[in-house]
């Protein structure tokens, strides 16, 4: 359920990314600091269950940012 969410967040921050750049840094951010305080929470439990927990969401925040500046590249590189 949470790919689902992640994936669905990442295809509104390109959108938003490519008909709105200087709009969707924002959300951006935002989604990452609520990612960020997930990562924090998991990387808690002790020894190697840290690193496992606080994975998924350290890689979603690093999708949330490509796709942001992915959307306003692609803004970038249009010919109008």
């Amino acid at each position: 359920m949470m790919v689902v969410g992640i994936v669905a967040v990442c295809i509104v921050l390109a959108i938003l990314g490519f008909f709105l750049p200087r709009l969707s840094r924002h959300p951006e951010r935002g989604t990452q600091r609520t990612l960020g305080a997930g990562s924090r929470a998991g990387g808690k439990a002790p020894g190697i269950l840290g690193r496992i927990f606080s994975k998924p969401f350290r890689s979603s925040s690093k999708a949330v940012g490509h796709s942001g500046s992915a959307g306003r590249r692609a803004r970038g590189r249009m010919p109008f």
